[in-house]
């Protein structure tokens, strides 16, 4: 402080002092005023990325494929159709990928079956940071509504962290779901990290609600401040099982796949020659080893088949009506030109997991527990509804991703890789309506929204260094479809399953498991053992002629690629397909006994003691009025899974439901007591070993009320689709709730003290 300051301050008591600027200056020298508001460069689009679920390349009718999507086709008349664009040929990896640049397995998350190996962990390390906490920190408001499945499965529970949920990566604002898959019409659903119910109504359906949702959010965020872009992910549980969707969509389709997958293929093949989508010489694949011809199945058999696929198509045609009409509220907002709209139109080839004969519930059947035909025939009406978890026959997943081999988990050939790819922008496209052949992959999404901003990669985020990115921006395809490809080199590994892409060439290795196998294993064969095979994809679009007999030393060449690019992104050592690795942080470790209280809710069943495979128990200590009614404890979901609850008379009921195998319900003879009781459930496993069966017996205040028999139990997990609730049913109902019950059958009139659910 000055001596002239100090004079004066001591001539001037208690009075207010006035400074001249001179001394204003000498007293407090200027300081630089913070930054209180990120600013997103100037002219910055909207981003709206949509990702779709298990879509075969050859399924839309914008690529040729049998089911009609005029939103899809129009996005694409307004922008441009990309042929060779490719996903990692799995859920999860493709996701990890497409937010965040990287490999997946470099970003931790190569696998969907996790394991100990650092790539395949599905642990998502930060430092590949995903691109909506990058758009975040550079002035965007940032979303994310559907599916997201990119967190580890210890972090899934409502203990958390949450910090690798959705509102962890950078996303200010999240509506959807966890997990691999969720029922349409009865979700488990989170806003935020909060478990939540779906909407009441009868007509609801989960994708109309995340456009729905979607939309309130943009315009709610336009409102408030219009200069500010938005980034809007969009990821519907469409159109991956349980195929669920309402009647009016499927009977559009009826009658239109009778002629079976084999003349289906050749129909879509004719279409996407005449579109242009594919080169005029490419061949078309033959039907891989051990999946039937359509002839060479039953009536019976076709006719079931035939219902599973216009559920199939139906379901994608309601999804494409959704995603229009997400387009149309953009365009109505006055936002949709200077909109980077990127359209995935699937995170894998279409899925073969419904088996040989396709599924009423294919969870099951995932778990080596196959449904008998006279079951499929016998509630084949419920296909597409809420009371059945369907997926398609393997020959339709395969008939789907026309002209390519195999599917969905084959990440050696381009059926498990190859997916659609549709990118509009007006402002910046000026030639829309073109066919881009460049080679991309999923991991180029992020380096073309960073180059569209005119925001650099970060090297920092959150004060932690980042890895490169993998991908290559795509905006250089925008105005010269002969443009050089950039990306030029690409390694592809799920189950084993194998393949590097560098220069036009791809050499192949088919691993062990068959993308229709159980969820069990698919054997040891050693990696040594694999036959690699060699395509020249310059010349041959549909990877029909295997080259390497003729040309041992290229393809020798790409193998060396391969270990070299495999060990630069975590890929090795190779294992194959993994389940139950110890080397894992899991909630279930040393968990013989768990209590829970009202108000647990989205609990997953990786979080409750082990329950398959041995005898255990459920015990419930509640209060219970006059009018006492509604869910006591839940697990599971319509697939299979497990209620105690008090029906509309206060009986207390037990329902155990395993698949289409079997549902028992056990229900006491008399109303519950008014007042405080104990009711408990003793599931009495029938010896050792997996998927046995077991007694069951409902006990009301230490007296055994009620008791039957199961053939059989799940041998690895009940459902994924569902959750572990106290006090309501937050996803699709385990029990035989009454018609007439509120979303959720919550519990009214009572108390629920505690819920025990431990090992015997």
């Amino acid at each position: 402080m000055t001596a002239r300051l100090l004079k004066l301050l001591a001539g001037t008591a208690c009075s207010a002092l006035i400074l001249t600027p001179a001394l204003a200056q000498e007293a407090a020298p200027p300081v630089k005023a913070p930054q209180y508001v990120r600013q997103a460069p100037a002219g910055a689009p909207n981003i709206v990325l949509v990702l779709l679920d298990d879509v075969g390349f050859g399924t839309t009718s914008t690529f040729g494929g049998p089911v009609d999507t005029p939103a899809l086709n129009a996005l694409a008349r307004q922008g441009l159709i990309y042929n060779r664009f490719h996903t990692t040929a799995m859920c999860s990896p493709t996701r990890a990928s497409l937010l965040t640049g990287r490999n997946a397995h470099r970003a931790g998350v190569g696998a969907v079956l996790a394991d100990s190996r650092p790539g395949y962990s599905g642990f998502h390390t930060k430092d590949s940071a995903m691109i909506a906490e990058v758009l975040r920190e550079n002035g965007y408001s940032t979303a994310a509504f559907g599916k997201w499945h990119t967190t580890a499965a210890w972090e899934t529970s409502p203990a958390g962290p949450f910090d690798r949920w959705p509102t962890g990566e950078g996303f200010e604002k999240f509506y959807g779901f966890e997990g691999g898959e969720t029922d349409q019409f009865e979700p488990s659903l989170f806003d935020g990290t909060t478990p939540v119910r779906r909407p009441a109504g009868k007509d609801y359906h989960l994708t109309d609600d995340l456009v729905t949702q979607s939309i309130n959010w943009f315009r709610g965020q336009r409102a408030i401040n219009p200069k500010k872009p938005f980034f809007l992910y969009m990821a519907p549980g469409a159109i991956h099982a349980p195929l669920q969707v309402r009647q009016q969509w499927i009977d559009q389709y009826r009658g239109k796949f009778d002629q079976g997958w084999d003349k289906l293929r050749e129909e879509t093949f004719a279409r996407q020659k005449r579109l242009g989508i594919i080169p005029p010489n490419t061949q078309l694949t033959p039907r891989p080893e051990g999946m039937p011809a359509w002839d060479s199945l039953s009536p019976d058999e076709k006719r079931f088949a035939s219902r599973l696929m216009e559920t199939y198509a139906g379901f994608m045609a309601h999804t494409d009506a959704e995603m229009g009409r997400l387009v149309q509220s953009l365009k109505d907002a006055g936002e949709f030109d200077n909109t980077l709209f990127i359209y995935v139109v699937g995170d894998n080839g279409a899925s073969a997991e419904g088996g040989l004969g396709g599924s009423l519930n294919y969870l099951g059947a995932l778990q080596g527990m196959p449904e008998t035909l006279e079951s499929k025939l016998a509630h084949m009406d419920t296909i597409g509804g809420p009371k059945a978890s369907a997926h398609i026959n393997a020959a339709w997943a395969w008939a789907a991703g026309t002209p390519f081999q195999w599917t969905k988990a084959v990440a050696s050939h381009l059926g498990g890789t190859r997916n659609g790819l549709v990118i509009s922008w007006p402002r910046k496209i000026s030639q829309p309506g073109g066919l881009r052949s460049q080679f991309g992959h999923v991991n180029d999404v992020v380096p073309t929204i960073l180059e569209a901003t005119g925001i650099p990669a970060p090297a920092e985020v959150d004060g932690v260094k980042q890895v490169p990115m993998d991908g290559k921006s795509l905006l250089y395809t925008f105005d010269n479809a002969n443009a050089p490809e950039r990306h030029r080199t690409q390694y592809f590994e799920i189950f084993g399953h194998r393949a590097i892409y560098h220069d036009g060439w791809m050499a192949s290795a088919f691993h062990t498991r068959l993308p229709w196998g159980a969820a069990l294993g698919a054997g040891a064969k050693p990696f040594e053992q694999d036959r690699w095979e060699l395509y020249d994809l310059n010349s041959d679009f549909s990877q029909a002629h295997d080259l390497a007999a003729s040309q041992p030393a290229k393809l020798k060449e790409l193998q060396a690629l391969f270990t070299r690019e495999a060990a630069a992104n975590q890929v090795l050592p190779l294992k194959g397909q993994q389940f139950g690795d110890a080397g894992l942080p899991s909630l279930q470790t040393g968990a013989k006994s768990r209590t829970y209280y009202e108000g647990a809710v989205g609990v997953p069943e990786a979080a409750l003691p082990r329950l398959v495979g041995r005898s255990w128990g459920v015990e419930a200590k509640l209060g219970a009025g006059k009018q006492a009614h509604g869910v006591v404890a839940t697990l599971g979901s319509t697939d299979a899974g497990w209620a105690l609850y008090l029906d509309a008379k206060r009986y207390p009921v037990f329902t155990y439901r395993l698949y289409n195998i079997a549902t028992l319900t056990l229900k006491g003879r008399k109303p519950l007591p008014v007042g405080q009781n104990a009711v408990r459930m003793n599931f009495d496993y029938d010896g050792k070993g997996m998927a046995k069966g077991a007694r069951l017996g409902l006990i009301v205040n230490g007296a055994e009320v009620a008791s039957g028999r199961v053939p059989a139990s799940p041998p690895i997990f009940y459902s994924i689709t569902g959750s572990f609730d106290v006090g309501v049913d937050t996803g699709s109902p385990a029990g035989d709730y009454p018609k007439d019950a509120p979303v959720g059958n919550p519990a009214s009139g009572m108390t629920i003290d505690s819920v025990t659910v431990e090992q015997r």
